[in-house]
This record gives structure tokens, sequence and C-alpha cells, in this order.
């Protein structure tokens, strides 16, 4: 068998590569957290040191500096992390030109007809060495004949370890795992799991298909492929562009939302960079996604089709919204929303016809938002806004906020 598949992992990256740059941070309990005076103040790493006071990734700020009182919290510094991030990705390059970025810190390397997997575990162990030497960063990686199976063992050992799962080692490695540890399951997942006696990463794999198809669908399907070890997904040739599959803009509020016209106007300024990036990519959406993160971190993921292919900011809102009121529970704050655009397909290609005549005010529509969109693009964002924004007092971070008065104003 050849072709074996590396998953290497930065560790603790964010928080690392703060500590690589101010030497006076090493072997203190640090954290990257972002801003508390604009609500986006959660810890997005944090050194080993930290981690073992309890300081976890996605803790409040102030649930952190409880934890641990002394505490070193630095702002992020994303150009620093994307110059690691491409010098590490070198290195990967030494080795190979199939390398597949998961995020700043992770990837998949692929050594393509290698039949030795003790030679991919020397080449692995040099990778991390390397990683050392040459950028003072750590890595561990994970050493497979899948991609779900390295990125696995790239999660066992930390830091700055290398893991093996073979064919011949896997049932014994990887199926006394809780579930949970298997890529894409998530919380809701795990629960849907656990309802049916799912437990275990091999227990999921000893299901019936059809009864895992019953409870989850085809993602049921899919992950009971990875916990057996039959995931025939390739890994990317680097430099390769995926598909655009989605659209989303989101944003944390500067206060929590409670009303359903709070939610209505940000998700509407939200829709407009949506709707940009559709028209700068010639796509139309054929459905809408909408995220709920509550003031207490917890979400809510929600999705529904569009009746017809549209690239309107007004249509995109009002999916979003309509999502909202059937998902949402009342009373509870909501503290960062996310819109999404799904269901992409060329702009070019014929699609069905609007069966109650309106096809001449869904163009009339779609002309308006393209030349607003060109208008922001000439004249900047905040030139041409909708009326119904203009008394809105600032509600989100980001690109959300209000103007005083705008260049042109429309319905």
């Amino acid at each position: 068998m050849s072709d074996f598949i590396l998953h290497s992992d930065l560790n603790c990256f964010y928080a690392a590569a703060e500590i690589n740059d101010e030497p006076s941070l090493k072997g203190k309990r640090v954290a990257v957290c972002g801003s508390t005076e604009n609500r986006h103040g959660i810890v997005l790493a944090k050194s080993y040191e930290a981690k073992r006071m309890g300081v976890k990734t996605g803790m409040a700020n102030w649930e952190a500096k409880k934890a641990c009182p002394d505490l070193i919290m630095v702002e992020p510094h994303y150009e620093r992390y994307l110059f690691y991030s491409r010098l590490v990705r070198s290195i990967y390059a030494r080795y190979s030109g199939f390398i597949e970025p998961f995020g700043m810190d992770e990837s998949w390397i692929l050594l393509p007809g290698l039949k030795d997997i003790a030679r991919a575990e020397e080449i692995a162990q040099e990778i991390r060495q390397s990683v050392k030497e040459e950028t003072g960063l750590t890595v561990s990686i994970g050493v497979s004949f899948s991609k779900i199976f390295a990125k696995l063992g790239s999660d066992m050992k930390k830091p700055d370890a290398v893991t093996v799962i073979s064919r011949e080692n896997y049932r014994q490695t990887v199926w006394p795992l809780p579930v949970e540890e298997l890529l894409y399951v998530g919380p809701r997942t795990k629960k849907k799991l656990k309802d049916v006696g799912v437990y275990t990463i091999g227990q999921l794999a000893a299901f019936p298909e059809d009864a895992i198809s019953g409870k989850l669908g085809k993602n049921g399907v899919m992950l009971r492929l990875f916990a057996r070890g039959e995931d025939m997904a390739r890994v990317a040739e680097q430099g390769y562009a995926a598909p655009i599959k989605s659209i989303g803009h989101g944003a944390t509020c500067v206060r929590d939302l409670h009303s359903a016209e709070e939610v209505w106007r940000v998700l509407y300024e939200l829709s407009q960079d949506v709707v940009h990036r559709l028209i700068r990519h010639h796509l139309l959406a054929g459905g809408a996604g909408l995220y709920i993160r509550y003031s207490d971190l917890e979400g809510v993921s929600l999705q529904q089709p569009l009746r017809l292919p549209a690239r309107s900011a007004l249509d995109i809102a009002r999916a979003g919204f309509e999502l909202y009121l059937k998902g949402h529970e009342p009373g509870r704050p909501i503290r960062a929303l996310t819109i999404c655009a799904i269901a992409l397909a060329p702009d070019d290609v014929p699609s069905q016809t609007d069966l109650m005549g309106q096809e001449r005010t869904l163009a009339r529509r779609r002309a308006l938002d393209e030349a607003v969109d060109a208008l922001r693009g000439r004249f900047g964002s905040s030139s041409v806004r909708a009326a119904s924004l203009l008394r809105a007092t600032p509600i989100a971070t980001d690109r959300c906020e209000t103007v005083p008065m705008p260049a042109i104003m429309y319905r």
C-alpha cells in the first residue's frame, strides 16, 4: 500500500508565535485574546502553562483571568501568524507538492508513491525537527493511510510529537477513543450518536449503515466510513483553489441583541457584503444559512433553500430572518450573527423561472444591487445604504457600524 498522508498541527500556534517573538514570555501563562472592548473578548490560543491552569480556547477573557489570575493576555497579530504559516509550509514543500491547508496552523501532506510507513514516520520526524530548528515553533504530526486518521494522530500526542496510525494498529489505537474525537463530530452529532448508544469510534464503525443513515442522513454514512478507515478523500495539490461552496459574513455585536428589529438590521447590513462577493464571483445563491451565537457562547446553525436563486441583499437577509424566527430560542440574548449564501451556482446557468410572474421585478432588483455594489466599490462601503438602516444606533462591530449620513439612500 502506498501514498501515506501526514497531518501537521502547529502547537498552540498563536500563543507560540507571540512567545517566539517576545522571549520574555517564555515559560509564562500566556493567552492570545480578542478585544474586550469590541466584544471579541475570548481566548484564541493559550500556552501550555496557561492550559494547565484551566484556560481554554473559546473561554471569555474574564473567565480565563478567574481561572488563572496571573495570566498574561496579548492581542493577536495575524500578519505574524501568516508569516510563520508560510514559513512552515515552505518546509513541507521540500517533501511534497501536495499540501492542503486546514487553517493557518494545520496541513495535510501527501507522500505519493511511498510504500514504507517506517519511511513516512522518518519524514515526519525530519519535518518536526526542521520546524523546531528553523522557526522556533513545534508541531505534532499524525502519519496514516487516510486524512481523517492522520488528523486524529496529530491530536493524540502534543506537543512536539509524531503518532503513527497504520492499517495494522488503527483498530487498537482509534476505536477505543470517544466518538467526539473524530473530525466533524460536533456537540450536536455527539448527542445524536449517544442517543443510539454510540460512545466510541469503534461503536460507530460497527453501527449498521442503514441505521446510521436513518439517524444522521448522508453525514452519518460519511462519519461511519471515517471511523472504519475507509475515507478515500485525496490531499489537494499545493495552490489548488477549491470551488466556493458558501459565502458568509458575520459580526460580533457591541451589545447583545434582544429584539427582532435589531436582528433584522444586523442581518440586512451583513447581507450587503455577501452580495458584493456573490457579484464578484459571478454566483447566485440557492439557499441561505444562519449562525446564531448567544451571549453564553453557545450557538445554533440553520439552513433553508431559497424559492429562486438570488443575489439580492434583501432576499438573503429575509431568508436569514426567517431562519431566526424558526430557530431562535426566545429570551436568549444574541452576541453574534453570521449570514451565509449557500448552494451556489454560476449566474450564467439557466435556472427555474418564477411561476408567479415576478421575473421583471427580480431582474430590476438584481440590477439595483449591482449598481449599488459598483457605487460602493468606487466610493466606499458607506456611500450607499438602505434607508431602513439610517436611524439605527450602532449595534455590531466589523463593517456593521452606522454612519451619520450616507451619500445616497435606496430602498
